[in-house]
C-alpha cells in the first residue's frame, strides 16, 4: 500500500490509523491532517505518526483516506487537485458522497473507492461496504479490502447501494444504542438500579449479537426459540407488533437512505 494519510483524523480517522499500527503498520508509513494544532500534537503523541498538511499528504502518500465531514469536502477538493497524482488511490468515507464527485474534481483517471464504514471501527469491529469508481479496478479494491480488514469486516457492494448500505450498518449502531437506552430505561421504571439495568441489557446485547455472528440460524428461529407458548416474551412480542415497532424501523432505515441520497445531490454539478 505505500504511504498512506488520513485526511481529517476525527474518531473514524483516528480508529483507522490506531487499527492499522495493531495491524503491525509501522507509524513511519502513516500520515494524517488535522485542522486543530492541539489534537494534531495530542494524536502526533499517541502514536507517534506524523501530522501534515492536505498538499503535503497528497503529496507523499500513496493512498489517501478523506474521512472529513461531506460539508467540509468542496474545500478539501479545491486543495487535493494541484497537487494530488493521477495514480494516488483515494478512499472516501464521507457519508453520501458519491465516487463521480471525486472523479469530477481531482485530477483525470484517479482512481476512487467509496467505503460505508461505521463507527464500531473504534473497537476494531467495524462493518464497511467498498464501492470502486470508473478508474477503480480489482487490486483497488484488493487494496482498500485489506487496509479496512484491520479494523472489522469489508463487503463489496454496487455502488448504487451505498445509500442503502449508509442508512442500515452505517446508521445502524444508533439504532441498537437507542434500543438499548430504551431498554434501561424499562428496567428502571420496573423498579431495577440504573447499574444493574445497564449491566444486564449490555450483556444481553453482547451475547444475543454473538449468537446471531456465530449461529447459522436465522434471527426469527433464535428469537423463537426464547418465545415459549403463552410465556413473557410472546407478550412482550405483542406490544411490540401492536405499537408498529417494526413499520418504525422499516420507516427511520428509509429515511436514512433518503437522507444520504439527498447529501449526494447537494454536491452535484
Amino acid at each position: 500500500m505505500g504511504t498512506i494519510a488520513v485526511l481529517g483524523a476525527g474518531k473514524i480517522g483516528e480508529a483507522l490509523l490506531s487499527g492499522l499500527l495493531k495491524s503491525g503498520r509501522a507509524p513511519e508509513g502513516l500520515l494524517f491532517t488535522e485542522r486543530h494544532p492541539e489534537r494534531s500534537a495530542e494524536l502526533e503523541a499517541t502514536y507517534g505518526i506524523t501530522g501534515v498538511t492536505v498538499e503535503d499528504a497528497a503529496k507523499r502518500a500513496d493512498l489517501l483516506v478523506v474521512a472529513v465531514k461531506p460539508q467540509d469536502i468542496e474545500s478539501l477538493l479545491d486543495r487535493l487537485s494541484p497537487v494530488l497524482r493521477p495514480e494516488t488511490l483515494v478512499v472516501s468515507l464521507c457519508a453520501g458522497l458519491p465516487t463521480a464527485l471525486f472523479e469530477r474534481r481531482l485530477p483525470s483517471g484517479t482512481p476512487v473507492v467509496r467505503v460505508m464504514p461505521n463507527t464500531p471501527m473504534l473497537v476494531g469491529e467495524a462493518m464497511s461496504a467498498v464501492s470502486p469508481g470508473r478508474h477503480a479496478g480489482p487490486e483497488h479494491v484488493r487494496t482498500v479490502t485489506e487496509l479496512l480488514s484491520c479494523v472489522g469486516k469489508v463487503v463489496e457492494v454496487p455502488e448504487t447501494q451505498q445509500d442503502a448500505v449508509t442508512a442500515l450498518s452505517g446508521s445502524g449502531p444508533a439504532y441498537f444504542f437507542y434500543l438499548v437506552e430504551a431498554m434501561i430505561d424499562a428496567g428502571i421504571l420496573l423498579g431495577l438500579p440504573r447499574a444493574v439495568a445497564e449491566q444486564l441489557i449490555v450483556q444481553s446485547a453482547v451475547g444475543a449479537a454473538k449468537m446471531l455472528d456465530e449461529s447459522e440460524s436465522h434471527p426469527v428461529l433464535l428469537r423463537e426459540a426464547v418465545t415459549s407458548p403463552a410465556g413473557t416474551t410472546i407478550n412482550a412480542i405483542r406490544e411490540l407488533e401492536k405499537h408498529g415497532v417494526r413499520a418504525a424501523l422499516l420507516a427511520a432505515i428509509e429515511a436514512a437512505r433518503d437522507r444520504s441520497v439527498e447529501l449526494g445531490r447537494a454536491h452535484e454539478d
